[in-house]
């Protein structure tokens, strides 16, 4: 089942968390790339520092501002893009989840061809590898994940046995957001 837009309607950190387990899912030319979402990271609004909304709304983060359950990519480094889920609490104007990491669960074959790899280690264990892999660029921008499309988020029955909590990466604050988990 699709998670519903609901589930995106809380605070950043909660759905952080809510998505461990989760399975991510992109089709691309009748061909279905999976994997198990196993690490997250929360960003908020003005009162978080690292996070793209920070200084308010401009082209390339209006996503953040907009529909919760919405896609929000960007390319950072001049050559990686990010892949996140808009979500936030009602209350709260703008916020996102940057999805880090899955275990490449189908159409492992087409996603290590995507990463130009022969193994599956190391596929997609950071946030661009995960775009590589899944082939998402900013063509999927802003796209419904609460609809059967080209990208969405499905419920799992997994629950992730040991949850960690750890600051987040490459970001200059030492908010304890980021999430990961084994299962």
């Amino acid at each position: 089942m699709i998670l519903p837009r609901e589930f995106y309607n809380n605070e950043t950190q909660l759905v952080a968390v809510s998505l461990l387990g989760k399975r991510l899912v992109r089709t691309i030319n009748d061909m279905t790339l999976s994997g198990i979402i196993q690490e997250t990271e929360a960003y908020g609004h003005h009162d978080d520092p690292d996070s793209h909304a920070h200084n308010g709304r401009t082209n390339r983060n209006s996503p953040m501002f907009e529909e919760v359950g919405r896609v929000y990519v960007y390319f950072i480094y001049g050559m990686h893009y990010c892949f996140n889920v808009v979500c936030r609490a009602p209350d709260v104007m703008a916020g996102a989840v940057l999805v880090r990491s899955i275990k490449p669960e189908r159409g492992i074959s087409h996603m290590m061809a995507n990463r130009k790899r022969d193994t599956v280690v190391g596929l997609s264990d950071g946030p661009a590898k995960l775009t590589q892999s899944l082939h998402i660029t900013t063509e999927q921008n802003n796209e419904d994940l609460t609809t059967y499309g080209i990208i969405h988020i499905e419920d799992t029955d997994i629950t992730p046995q040991i949850i960690m909590r750890k600051s987040r990466v490459g970001v200059k604050s030492t908010i304890d957001w980021n999430f990961s988990c084994s299962f």
